[in-house]
């Protein structure tokens, strides 16, 4: 590369600041990769000129996957010709993204090795993001990381690569194992994963606990978020604490409490628990003396997704109490269905919230054989008309 080229005015501010600068670290990387040094070229002239220059060039991968490679070309290769080709791999990660250090060391070998020893751990994904490399690089590259126990994730109309908070490893309010259940289900849909079937992506995650650290609830299809059907342990002493220690329990929890089920008289705390949604506040506020109940398990929601085609969308309650353990058959095979159903009817880049829009609840849980119930209700009729079907068997 040149030294006009190298010259980045407009990005040099962007070093400037509190803040870490990626640019910094891109310099850092162009000193031994030529691949860097030309991204910082075209990032500069993207900033001179207004516009990006990448475009999408099709479909590029590794054989056997119709997944995993996000393929991206320069629209000025004759300018910057190190990143004429420029893909994304994604890689599988761990669940609860644990690793050794001897692992990130030889997947950032490889990367060095065949592409631009750039990476993003983690990506809005969860995958382990290795940015930028030519298309001849890209079997070699595939080739060492599964030599070395990695896989390719999700990229596409696939089920995207499952991920999942830290759970039971370092979390003491996690309601089930998230790590085995990611991984179970990571080795459960490998197909669905690796090989694009799906009108559009079909995200899967899992918190252990209604704090969802992973924020499931707004970015999965599939959220699975543990939580419990029991009462509330309270250890009474422990609450007196609090408030010997300066805490005001009626005003920071009781009245915090979103649905108003939590009482405190100065010596007890009551807690209707039939009331109690589950939203950890009073958990946090006072750990040593709240603890999620003993029947634990999950709630299973469906919808999520980001502002791509139509709006954003949280996810809503389609099963309010599931046991999650091995060998998750029950999970499964709801999966399996609505797999099966918004595969076959869903269109073309529609999201399974979407879908379930256009056909409405009721259709859905019928196709899949769920029975409604009161928790799937996001707010009552507001109309007068009801309609009831009825069903009447065939006399013999």
């Amino acid at each position: 590369m040149s030294d006009e080229k190298r010259s980045t005015p407009k990005l040099d501010d962007l070093e400037k600041g509190p803040w870490p600068s990626f640019v910094k670290e891109l310099k850092r990387a162009a000193e031994t990769s030529p691949m860097a040094g030309d991204l910082l070229g075209v990032l500069e002239l993207s900033y001179e000129d207004r516009v990006g220059h990448w475009k999408h060039g099709g479909i590029v991968g590794v054989r056997g996957y119709g997944a995993g490679v996000i393929g991206r070309y320069s629209d000025v290769p004759e300018q910057f010709p190190e990143v004429a080709q420029f893909h994304t791999m994604r890689v599988n990660h761990p669940a609860g993204w644990f690793y050794k250090t001897d692992a990130l060391r030889k997947v950032c070998d490889i990367w060095e090795k065949h592409g631009s020893g750039l990476t993003n751990l983690h990506g809005a994904t969860g995958d382990i993001i290795l940015l930028g490399t030519k298309t001849e690089s890209l079997e070699p590259a595939f080739a060492e990381l599964t030599e070395n126990g990695f896989d390719l994730g999700g990229s596409g109309s696939v089920i995207r690569t499952p991920s999942c908070c830290v759970g039971p490893a370092r979390c003491e309010w996690a309601c089930f194992d998230t790590l085995a259940l990611t991984y179970d289900l990571t080795q459960h849909f490998q197909d669905e994963i690796h090989r694009p079937s799906f009108p559009y992506k079909f995200k899967i995650k899992s918190s252990g606990c209604p704090n969802d650290c992973v924020a499931a609830i707004a970015r999965a299809d599939l959220s699975v978020i543990g939580t419990w059907r029991d009462e509330i342990a309270v250890d009474q002493e422990a609450v007196g604490a609090y408030a010997a220690g300066g805490l005001d329990i009626r005003a920071n929890v009781c009245d915090r409490c979103p649905s108003k089920c939590m009482t405190w008289d100065g010596a007890t705390l009551g807690i209707d628990n039939g009331a109690c949604a589950r939203c950890m506040h009073c958990i946090n506020v006072m750990p040593k003396a709240l603890r999620p109940g003993r029947e634990r398990g999950a709630c299973i929601l469906i919808g999520g997704k980001a502002p791509i085609v139509s709006g954003a969308m949280l996810s809503s309650v389609l099963v309010p109490f599931m046991k999650i353990e091995p060998p998750y058959t029950e999970l499964k095979e709801l999966i399996g269905k609505i797999l099966e159903l918004w595969g076959d009817e869903g269109k073309n880049r529609e999201r399974v919230g979407e879908y379930i829009q256009r056909i409405g609840l009721g259709s859905f849980l019928e196709a899949i054989g769920l029975e409604p119930k009161p928790e799937m209700v996001k707010h009552p009729r507001e109309n007068p008309y009801v309609f009831y079907e009825e069903y009447f068997e065939e006399e013999k």
